[in-house]
Formats: structure tokens, C-alpha cells, sequence
């Protein structure tokens, strides 16, 4: 039951995950786990880990498999296959890399046959994943898995050919140096102590533990053999010698079993700490990846260096997989099978269904390839395939195969929202650069306009009682105040074609004396009360340029200086050539511009608190437009203090050598 206090903890991140099994009472957990999802308003997800033991399940289990698999879809479950023999250690990965905040699983009621047993996978799992809730079904059936177990660990303890040859060899060698110790005189107990080694270096060299057992239960009876009175019978003279067989054979057990078990622990610590490295160096090139094509070469080469097999890699575009990658160890191999008709079928079967499918499995098992998905949830982010050849992937190879496609998964997850987190801060901030420029535009326009509004309305209504000066007068503010509005009309099309790469330039070589000249002219009336002085270091200073738009950067200058200049202070515009480069500056003697804000002078829309000398704000765009027109010629624009006081803008175009023939 379902209580109170947890259906109020409910929110819309949770996900529960069932366990699938052909245990007959599975039915009922997944039904258990389906109400609980549903109580929970969570994601629902039905797993089942493959084991090479699965293809052993007789057509009766293999039924109920399919049974409950399609009763979880039935139910809204999204259906995960993974493969491993450590059960409890793939479900607690596949947890994390998931998200699952609640599992469901079945308890077996099978209790340990002995001190020395192994802990059942619901404990395991309890002990490895303290941070997931974990719901425990009972399951009464449970009895019909154990036999299934314990044929895996007869299995595991028939020993091969390999390790019955090396296990007699180790004996016949132990029986000949005890045969020395006697010749030379030593005791028995150095000669036990002989068979005891023998037991050590048969652990080491054997896999299986009963070669441990063999050799035990063998160096008692070869040490009575050949070494106690009397000699080359089964028989012992003394009473104590029972006592010291037992002794023998339980020292020699324990000391195998003991070895099998440090040799089994270094192996799992060894396999732990090269999983670990492989992790983290996989997971140090993911972070340093641009893109989505550089993490799936990582994550093929990374598994091409751990599995040492060919590597295929599909890429999810626009809902479907695009043309697959190889990544081969051997370049010199034939991968034109790897890309047949029939594996790419494999593969959108894999996209579509993500389970894993291909050679070494139930579905597609003709295929060359292995493929499993890359995806987190129902995200599926591509698909890589694993070239089998016969050999099929070993416990070990999976489950870091599993974490690395974990790892990918997540590192292209978090690319995508880095890359939407940009995309909509760049939205933002155009969004607040369109509003900056509507307050603006609303704010300043509407006293040009108001003016010339009412300058015309009083023409129209008081034309005849005005004199001739007055006259003059309001068409001389209504023509300011209408150029000012076409200034700033041209800095916002030149600013929106430069921003959008539409401007043209039409390039040309021209006198930078003359652009100047043409600036000036262009300077309105009422700015003569400004003395401009002009300086070139040689008349003959020619640059590519678009004139137009340089005129434009040489009058934004010099109305800018006006604009924040008491009136008749002198405005210089200097011109000199240094190496491959020419340097134009216009100075002014105003009050300056504070350090703290020099870099932000060319930001648009960024005006100074200055009141400027028309009393007309400025809406910051001559400046940026500047600073785009001369980046597009190839220069640069700075501002530098000038001295004793006021500011200087320089900026720099190439040079263009000058032709004697024109």
C-alpha cells in the first residue's frame, strides 16, 4: 500500500522503474509498480537485465518473460533491455544514468544455504543504491530462480582441461621437492608446508576453485602415499597421523579459498579502478567536446581503444538516423558488411524500440553488429553498433560499454541545453536591444518632432502676420531638426545592414584629405561656433574604403565632439601614415570621458550622463556604427584621453599605395 505521507511527496520529476523477471508472481509487481507510477504522476519504465544465462530459460519462463513485458507496455511502461551478469550492479547504473527515484523489485524468499553465501540481489541492491527508494514485493515463486543459480555456479566450478593439466603439474612438482626435503633429511612438516605452497600457486594459476578443492583433498592422500610409514601405501602406522590429515586438508582448504578470494577481490578491484579511469578520461574529452560530432568521436574512439573492435556510429538528424560512421582498429578490414541493407535495419529498429538488437541477441541475431541506443529516458540521442565477429562481449566489457554510453548520452544532453540556454539568452538580449531602441526612438523623437510639428502649425496659422526674419527662423529649426532626424535614420539602416550582412561596400581608393573636406561640409550651420582645424602629414594619404560610409565615421566624430564640447573649443582632425597603416583622430577640448566607462562607449544604445550642448539626448548609435564601419575595412577605433583635457578618437584603415600613372 501506497501511503499518505508519500503520495504528498509526489511531483513531476519522479520515475519508477520495475524489475522484469519470468518468475510467475512478476505479473503482480509490475501491476504493484504500474498503480504506483500512476499515484505518483511519474515516468514508468520496465527493465529486464540479460544475462548469459538467459538463453538457457526453458520455453515455459521464457513465455512468462514475454508476458509481463508486454503487460508493462500494456500498462504505459517504456521497456529497457540491458545485458549483465551482476544484476543488482545494471539495474543501480542504468538508476542513475536514468533518473529513477523509485524501484520496484521482487523479494526471494530463499534464505543463504550457508555462512559463506552470497547476498541476494534485493540486499545487494539495498546496499548500493542508499539514495532511490526501493519497494520490496514479496515473491513466494522465487524457488524456481534458485536452481538457475545454482547452475551457474556448477558451471562456474567444473574446471577446464587447462587447469586439471596445470593442477597435476603443481602436484607432481610438490611431490618431488618433498621427495628432496626426505632424501636430505628434513621432517614432515616442512614437506606439508610444501603442499601448502602448492595450494597457493593452484589458486593462482586456476581459475576454477575446485582445482583448490582437488588439490587439497590430492596432497593429503599423495603426502600419506609417498611420505608416512609406511611408505607407497594409504595406510599410517602412527595415531596421530588422522588427526594431522584433517588438520593438512583443512589448512589447505582455507588457504584456497582464501587465495581464490584475494585473487577474486584484486581482479574486481583492478576491473574498478581501470573502469574508473576509462570513465574519467572519457568523461575529461567529453567536457572539452564543441559539439555533438566531436562527442560521438569520442565516445567511439574511447570504445574502440576498450573493446580493440570496429565501432559504427548513427547520429539522430531530424528525428532519424543519418548515415553511419565507422571507426575501425583495423583500417585494411572490410566494413562494407557493416553497412548493408540488413544493419541498417538493425540499427532503426534499435532508434525505434531502444532495446539493444544484433548479433548476441534474441532480435536480429544473424547481424554482424551489436547495436545499443544512446539516449536518456525516451530521448534517443543516436546508435552505436560493436563489430562481434563471434566474440561476444564479456560481463566486464558491458558494463563499462553501458557507463560510457551513459556518459555520452548525458554529455550531448547537456550540450543541446547549453546551446538553447545561448540561444535564448541571444533572444533575450535582442528582444531587450529592440526595446532599448523603442524607448529610446520614443523617448528622443518626440522632440524633433514635436518641434517640427509645431513650427508648422504655426506657419500654416500665422504665415501673413510674420516677418520675413521670423520666417527664416522656424524654416531654419523646422531644416535642423529634420536633419537630425535623417542622421540618425541613416545610423539605424547602416547599423541593421551591417549587424545583418546586407551592407555592400563599394570599394575604392581615395584621398583621406578629401573624405575629411566632405565630412565638414556636411556639418550643420549652427556648428561653426566650433573652430575645426584640419593636419595631414603628407597630401597624398590614400586608403580602400567605401567613401560614403567613411564620410559617415568622420562626421559621427566630429558631431559627437560637438556634442559634448563648449562651444568655441577648437575640434582637430589629424591624419598621418606609420608603416602599412593610416591614423585619423579627431580631438576635442571637452571634460573627457571617465576611464570606467571608455569600453562601453561603442556599446549601443550606451550614452554618457553628460548633458550634451543642444539639450538633445543621444540615442548611442554613432559611436557603434563607427566601430562597425571601420572593423569592416580591416582597422580599428579607439579612445585615448587627450591633453590637458577633452578625448581623442583614432582609427586606423590600410594604407592603399599610391599609383604614379593615374
Amino acid at each position: 500500500m501506497i501511503s499518505e505521507a508519500n503520495l504528498i511527496k509526489q511531483n513531476d520529476t519522479e520515475h519508477v522503474l520495475v524489475c522484469l523477471s519470468a518468475s510467475p508472481s512478476n505479473g503482480r509487481i509490475v501491476q504493484t509498480a504500474a498503480r504506483m507510477a500512476k499515484a505518483f504522476n511519474a515516468s514508468f519504465t520496465a527493465l529486464y537485465v540479460e544475462t548469459r544465462n538467459t538463453d538457457k530459460m526453458d520455453e515455459a519462463d521464457r513465455n512468462r518473460l514475454d508476458y509481463h513485458m508486454k503487460l508493462a507496455k500494456q500498462l504505459g511502461a517504456d521497456i529497457n533491455t540491458i545485458y549483465g551478469d551482476d544484476v543488482s550492479y545494471q539495474i543501480a547504473e542504468y538508476a542513475r544514468i536514468s533518473g529513477v527515484t523509485k524501484i520496484v523489485i521482487g523479494r526471494s524468499n530463499i534464505k543463504k544455504r550457508h555462512m559463506f553465501g552470497k547476498q541476494s540481489l534485493t540486499e545487494k541492491l539495498t546496499l548500493i543504491t542508499p539514495h532511490i527508494d526501493i519497494h520490496i514485493i514479496p515473491d513466494t515463486t522465487s524457488e524456481l530462480k534458485y536452481k538457475t543459480r545454482r547452475e551457474v555456479f556448477v558451471k562456474q566450478f567444473v574446471p577446464s582441461v587447462k587447469d586439471i593439466i596445470v593442477t597435476f603439474l603443481i602436484l607432481a612438482v610438490a611431490t618431488g621437492i618433498g621427495n628432496l626435503f626426505l632424501l636430505f633429511g628434513f621432517t614432515e612438516t616442512n614437506i606439508i608446508t610444501i603442499y601448502i605452497l602448492g595450494v597457493l600457486l593452484t589458486s593462482l594459476f586456476t581459475k576454477s576453485q575446485a582445482c583448490s578443492a582437488v588439490y587439497s583433498l590430492a596432497s593429503v592422500l599423495l603426502f600419506n602415499f609417498f611420505f608416512t610409514e609406511p611408505r607407497l601405501t594409504l595406510h599410517a602406522y602412527e595415531p596421530g597421523y588422522p588427526v594431522t590429515f584433517a588438520v593438512m586438508l583443512s589448512s589447505a582448504l582455507i588457504t584456497g579459498t582464501l587465495a581464490n578470494k584475494l585473487k577474486d577481490h584484486a581482479k574486481q578491484s583492478a576491473q574498478s579502478a581501470f573502469r574508473t579511469k576509462v570513465l574519467f578520461d572519457t568523461n575529461q574529452l567529453l567536457q572539452k567536446a564543441e559539439n555533438d560530432n566531436d562527442i560521438f568521436n569520442i565516445t567511439a574512439s574511447q570504445l574502440m581503444k576498450l573493446l580493440e573492435r570496429d565501432i559504427i556510429v548513427y547520429q539522430e538528424v531530424g528525428g532519424k538516423l543519418s548515415k553511419g560512421s565507422l571507426f575501425p582498429v583495423t583500417p585494411e578490414k572490410d566494413s562494407s558488411l557493416c553497412f548493408s541493407e540488413k544493419e541498417k535495419e538493425v540499427a532503426d529498429w534499435v532508434f525505434v524500440n531502444k532495446h539493444r538488437a544484433g548479433a548476441t541477441t534474441d532480435t536480429f541475431r544473424d547481424a554482424k553488429c551489436l547495436y545499443l541506443s544512446i539516449r536518456i529516458n525516451h530521448k534517443v540521442f543516436g546508435v552505436i553498433g560493436i563489430r562481434i565477429d563471434g566474440n561476444e562481449l564479456g560481463s566486464f566489457e558491458n558494463n563499462v560499454l553501458l557507463s560510457i554510453l551513459g556518459e555520452c548520452a548525458l554529455a550531448i544532453n547537456n550540450s543541446r541545453n547549453a546551446k538553447e540556454k545561448e540561444l535564448a539568452a541571444v533572444l533575450a538580449k535582442n528582444e531587450q536591444l529592440r526595446a532599448n531602441l523603442l524607448r529610446a526612438i520614443s523617448h528622443d523623437l518626440r522632440t524633433p518632432l514635436t518641434s517640427i510639428s509645431g513650427n508648422a502649425s504655426n506657419l500654416i496659422s500665422n504665415y501673413q502676420e510674420m516677418d520675413d526674419e521670423m520666417r527664416n527662423r522656424i524654416f531654419h529649426d523646422i531644416d535642423e531638426d529634420s536633419q537630425w532626424l535623417i542622421g540618425l535614420v541613416e545610423n539605424l539602416l547602416s547599423i541593421t545592414r551591417l549587424e545583418e550582412g546586407r551592407m555592400n561596400f563599394h570599394m575604392s581608393s581615395q584621398l583621406i584629405d578629401e573624405v575629411i573636406e566632405e565630412a565638414i561640409r556636411h556639418i550643420n550651420r549652427k556648428n561653426v561656433k566650433h573652430p575645426i582645424l584640419v593636419e595631414c602629414q603628407d597630401h597624398i594619404l590614400m586608403a580602400k574604403m567605401d567613401v560614403k560610409l567613411m564620410i559617415q565615421v568622420v562626421l559621427n566624430l566630429i558631431d559627437n565632439a560637438i556634442k559634448y564640447t563648449p562651444e568655441g573649443t577648437e575640434i582637430k582632425i589629424t591624419a598621418e601614415k606609420q608603416e602599412n597603416r593610416i591614423f585619423v583622430r579627431v580631438a576635442d577640448l571637452g571634460e573627457g570621458i571617465p576611464d570606467e566607462i571608455k569600453e562601453k562607449v561603442f556599446e549601443m544604445f550606451f550614452t554618457d550622463k553628460h548633458k550634451i550642448a543642444d539639450s538633445r539626448r543621444s540615442l548611442g548609435l554613432g559611436l557603434s556604427l563607427c566601430k562597425s564601419i571601420v572593423e569592416a575595412h580591416g582597422g580599428k577605433i579607439t579612445l585615448t584621453d587627450n591633453v590637458p583635457h577633452g578625448a581623442v578618437f583614432c582609427f586606423t584603415l590600410p594604407a592603399d599605395e599610391v599609383n604614379m600613372n593615374e
